[in-house]
């Protein structure tokens, strides 16, 4: 590994940071503010989302995983570093903090363009490891970027369009709508449904890599994807998705779709690997290698696959939003983009 020893013992710090933290120690008394801001400033953010971010961040950021991660990349010392624009997305908490982490382990600048709703915990945590190793290159602004040498943008489908127009003549990542998607095969266990159910539900689904689409043999049980959702019950008392929830059963029925539901989630048989907030599309196969073809013909549009089978590239059912340091999203390697410039 040639990245700064300085640098990865910042980070390992910040995991242990995260890992211990306590909303009542003193000692996390600037964070918890910056917490309280974010809570204020996006409804979807709850204190315990927020704890869950930390947690999986905590447990990402180990001695182990850092050396695993870095070890293949060779990063000279930077005597002339590029400026990184980075403009991201805020549909759960420091969605952005890998590719902020990537630019400043590989010894360029990023000036970082947040999310308007998620503008309070990445400074915090920039602050965190620039204060450890005494230097300043991560910089955020809310005004338009410029005078940058390559960008990585995060957005919708339709801001994506945009990004690609606009940072055409830069070298550039641009990172589009993604969904996660489970494959069962009717022999998986209570825990590893209650995981698919985590996989669903966690950040109320509004992240790339919640799974929104479920294919499943013939003549599934569908009370089966119930059951593993029901120990998140209480995401209905949540107003923003308890509201959507309404709204999305709405049209449906006066669509006249047909879908099953418990009180808090819906189901529907649907082709689509995109689904509204509170639901998910299922669809049904004969054998497994047309799912596997499937995945290869929609590849574009999967951020990752959880499931028991042997399918290529696959997680553990109830790991979706655990994802390691080298998981790239959109399977684009962050770290050699950087080392190329």
């Amino acid at each position: 590994m040639k990245v700064n020893s300085k640098h990865v013992n910042a980070l390992l710090k910040l995991g242990r940071h995260l890992l211990d933290f306590n909303p009542k120690d003193s000692v996390y008394a600037p964070l918890q503010k910056q917490i309280h801001q974010a809570l204020i400033h996006n409804g979807w953010f709850t204190q315990e989302t927020i704890q869950q971010c930390f947690s999986s961040w905590g447990k990402a950021l180990t001695s182990f995983n850092l050396e695993q991660w870095l070890s293949p990349y060779s990063f000279p010392t930077q005597t002339q570093p590029k400026t990184i624009a980075l403009v991201l997305a805020g549909n759960i908490p420091m969605v952005g903090f890998h590719d902020i982490i990537c630019v400043w382990l590989s010894g360029h600048k990023a000036r970082v363009k947040c999310a308007s709703k998620d503008l309070y915990l990445l400074p915090y945590m920039t602050h965190f490891l620039e204060q450890e190793v005494g230097e300043e290159r991560i910089t955020f602004t809310d005004q338009k970027l410029e005078n940058f040498d390559a960008v990585i943008a995060t957005g919708s489908n339709n801001a994506a369009r945009y990004f690609d127009h606009y940072f055409s003549s830069f070298p550039n990542i641009i990172r589009k709508n993604r969904n996660g998607i489970a494959v069962l095969d009717g022999t998986e266990t209570e825990e590893e449904l209650k995981g698919l159910g985590r996989d669903i539900l966690q950040y109320f689904g509004l992240g790339c890599r919640n799974v929104a689409k479920i294919y499943l043999p013939k003549a599934y049980d569908l009370n089966l994807i119930f059951g593993g959702l029901f120990p998140h019950a209480e995401v209905i008392n949540h107003a923003k998705y308890g509201n959507n929830y309404d709204y999305n059963k709405a049209v449906w029925l006066m669509s006249e779709f047909d879908f099953l539901e418990n009180g808090f989630f819906m189901l529907k048989e649907d082709s689509g690997f995109s689904a509204p907030i509170s639901c998910a599309h299922y669809s049904y196969y004969e054998n497994i290698e047309d799912v596997r073809k499937e995945i290869q013909v929609h590849k574009e549009a999967i951020q990752c696959v959880v499931s028991k089978l042997k399918i290529e590239g696959t997680i553990p059912l109830g790991t979706a939003q655990q994802p390691n340091v080298w998981d790239y999203a959109d399977g684009i390697d962050t770290l050699s983009f950087l080392e190329n410039l």
